[in-house]
């Protein structure tokens, strides 16, 4: 789940971070925790439908990569000044 959201394993953010206590996912935005849970169930079904590892990391990532998009995108259009449709 860590590379296909992340893009690195837990070992890799660890060795990049070795002066942060903890693991990535307490590092991460509450958009990425979203969709980090999102992307577990998914996982899970993928696993039941017989995909291949590769084949769901490619998939999860797809995913992953919209959700955060669509997440953020509309993170900032909360925050937009009142009467902007940015």
């Amino acid at each position: 789940m860590n590379v296909a959201l992340f893009g690195q394993t837990a070992k890799q953010w660890r060795d990049a971070n070795p002066e942060l206590e903890g693991n990535m996912r307490e590092f991460a935005s509450v958009e990425q925790l979203l969709v980090l849970a999102n992307i577990e169930g998914m996982n899970a079904e993928f696993i039941c439908m017989g995909l291949s590892q590769p084949e769901r990391l490619n998939r999860l990532n797809q995913i992953a990569i919209r959700q955060l998009k669509s997440l953020t995108a509309q993170s900032i259009k909360r925050l937009a000044p009142i009467g902007e449709d940015s």
